[in-house]
């Protein structure tokens, strides 16, 4: 068990992966992890995909195509064997080679883009799952440390003066731009980084949800460096 993990009250740590399924969402917990000290060469895979867009979206077949020393084929089965574990369970993984994401910069008061800390939101009863083989790992906050940047008051007056609508559609002008999304860590927040190899589930905002949903952002990629991650 990885004690950094098993130490957060936000964390729940578990030892495989139908205990990663099995396992819900309670009072502080909504983040789920499976720790995993993976064999294989991920960074020979990574190396060896074709970037054709900024997020590139790989294939089983692309996987499979390609020309692998021992450490580099042990790396791509347990990549596939995690795709057909989560895609048994009706979802849809989607293994990325990642250069960078989109940034929003269409307003300098609010961030809104992914790498801001921000939830998930879903009509429909979900969990976002993600492990990243490769690169730099995202962050989490326990929602005691962050604040929702459409409360604090100057970025909330600025939105107010960005709406030009009827009377009492201010709020639901916030969900359909998404600001209310967003969050900024308090003083002192301790961010936990997600790490390399380790299998997550994280509580997404849907109607039937019991917990808050995990706050979370993508990182700053590593300079010269691709990111290979699974998420769904």
């Amino acid at each position: 068990m990885n004690s950094k993990f098993a130490n957060s009250s936000q964390v729940g740590v578990v030892s495989s992966f139908e205990a990663l399924i099995d396992m819900e969402f309670r009072g502080s917990i909504n983040a789920i992890c499976w720790p995993r000290d993976l064999t294989g060469d991920f960074k020979e895979v990574a190396s060896k995909l074709q970037l054709k867009e900024n997020v590139t979206e790989i294939t089983v077949e692309e996987l499979l195509s390609l020309t692998l020393s021992a450490e580099g084929a042990m790396a791509r089965i347990t990549i596939l064997e995690d795709l057909k574990f989560l895609g048994a369970l009706g979802l849809s993984p989607v293994l990325n080679l990642l250069k960078s994401y989109e940034r929003d910069e269409a307003f300098d008061f609010i961030s809104t883009d992914v790498y801001s800390y921000h939830v998930d939101r879903s009509p429909v009863a979900t969990d976002t799952f993600l492990c990243t083989y490769y690169g730099a790992a995202s962050d989490i906050l326990p929602n005691d440390q962050v604040e929702q940047q459409i409360l604090i008051p100057e970025i909330r007056q600025k939105l107010l003066d960005l709406f030009d609508g009827p009377d009492g559609g201010f709020e639901s002008f916030l969900k359909e731009y998404f600001f209310d999304l967003h969050y900024r860590p308090k003083p002192h927040a301790t961010p936990l980084n997600l790490g390399l190899g380790h299998l997550w589930k994280l509580a997404v905002d849907h109607p039937e949800q019991q917990v808050l949903p995990c706050v979370h952002r993508a990182p700053q990629e590593n300079e010269g460096e691709y990111r290979l991650l699974l998420i769904c």
